[in-house]
C-alpha cells in the first residue's frame, strides 16, 4: 500500500470542482426521462455523449480512458444492470420493465472532474429490487454524513458497511470511491468498510467520491471478458449511488448537486448540505 496524500483545492479550484460537478449531475437529469423499458444503453451513451460534448463544451472522462492494464474504455457513460456491479459498457440490448441499471457520469471542464452516478428503476420493478437501492443511496448518505475535518477515512467506510449488512446486504471490496480533481482518480482511495478512527484524516479542501457498490447476496465479483465489465459472482443484484464531495471548515458540501438530484434521506442534517443554488 503507497502513502496517500490528498491533493487540497484551493478556492479558484473547489470552483472548477462545483462546475465540473453540477455539469455531471445534470447529464443524469437530462438521461432521466428516457430511462424506460425499450431503450438501449447504446442511445443513452449517445444523448449522453451529444449532452456533454455540444451542449456544456465538456469532455466525457471515460471515453477512452485507459489506466495501466486496461484496455480503453469504448463509450462515454457506463450502465451497470441488474447483476452488474459497476462500469458495465453500453450496447445495444433494451433495458426491460423490472431492471434497474446504474449510470455514471463523469464530466471533464476545464480541466477539472465531476463525477456521479444514480439508480434508475426501469418500469415497474420488483420490491426486493427497490428496497436495495433505497438502502444503498441511505448507506451513500451514512457516509457523506461523516464528512468533516478531522474525521477518518475508516469512519466513512464504517457508517456505510454497517448499515448496509444491517440490512443483510454486502459491501464490494474490490473498488471504492477516491479522491478527484485535476485527476479522475486521485489519492486517497475511499472504502466503503473499515473500522472507525483508521485511515487518513480528512482536511478542508479535500475532494473525493463517495460511491458504495452493494449486493444484495454475497460481496464476491468476477470480471467478465471485455476486461471492464464487473459482476456479482452469484448474480446477485448489485446497486451503487456516487456523489462527489468537498470537506469544508465545518463540514462537507455535495458538488454534484442538480436541480433533478434526489432529495437527501430525512436523516440527513438539513445543514452540512444546502439546496442546489
Amino acid at each position: 500500500m503507497h502513502d496517500m496524500t490528498a491533493t487540497i483545492k484551493d478556492a479558484a479550484g473547489i470552483e472548477g470542482m462545483r462546475t465540473a460537478g453540477r455539469l455531471a449531475a445534470e447529464v443524469l437529469d437530462y438521461l432521466t426521462p428516457h430511462v424506460r423499458p425499450g431503450v438501449t444503453t447504446n442511445e443513452l451513451d449517445r444523448l449522453a455523449h451529444d449532452y456533454i460534448v455540444h451542449v456544456q463544451q465538456a469532455i466525457p472522462a471515460p471515453l477512452n480512458y485507459a489506466p495501466s492494464g486496461y484496455q480503453p474504455y469504448p463509450k462515454s457513460i457506463c450502465t451497470s444492470v441488474n447483476h452488474v456491479v459497476c462500469h458495465g459498457i453500453p450496447n445495444d440490448k433494451p433495458l426491460k420493465k423490472g431492471d434497474i441499471v446504474n449510470i455514471d457520469v463523469t464530466v471533464i471542464k476545464d480541466g477539472w472532474h465531476g463525477d456521479t452516478s444514480r439508480m434508475f428503476l426501469v418500469g415497474e420493478v420488483p420490491p426486493h429490487a427497490r428496497r436495495l437501492c433505497q438502502v444503498t443511496y441511505e448507506a451513500m448518505w451514512k457516509g457523506i454524513e461523516q464528512v468533516r475535518p478531522g474525521v477518518r477515512l475508516g469512519d466513512i467506510g464504517h457508517a456505510i458497511q454497517t448499515y448496509a449488512e444491517s440490512a443483510g446486504y454486502s459491501v464490494v471490496r474490490e473498488f471504492c470511491g477516491h479522491g478527484i480533481g485535476q485527476r479522475f482518480h486521485e489519492d486517497p482511495q475511499v472504502l466503503h468498510y473499515g473500522r472507525p478512527g483508521t485511515g487518513m484524516e480528512i482536511r478542508p479542501g479535500m475532494t473525493f467520491t463517495i460511491e458504495p457498490m452493494i449486493n444484495q447476496g454475497r460481496r464476491e465479483i468476477r470480471e467478465m471478458g471485455d476486461g471492464w465489465t464487473i459482476i456479482t459472482k452469484d448474480r446477485s443484484l448489485s446497486a451503487q449511488w456516487e456523489h462527489t464531495v468537498l470537506c469544508t471548515e465545518d463540514g462537507y458540501e455535495i458538488l454534484t448537486r442538480s436541480a433533478g438530484m434526489p432529495a437527501p434521506p430525512p436523516f440527513v442534517s438539513a445543514a452540512a448540505s444546502p439546496a442546489a443554488a
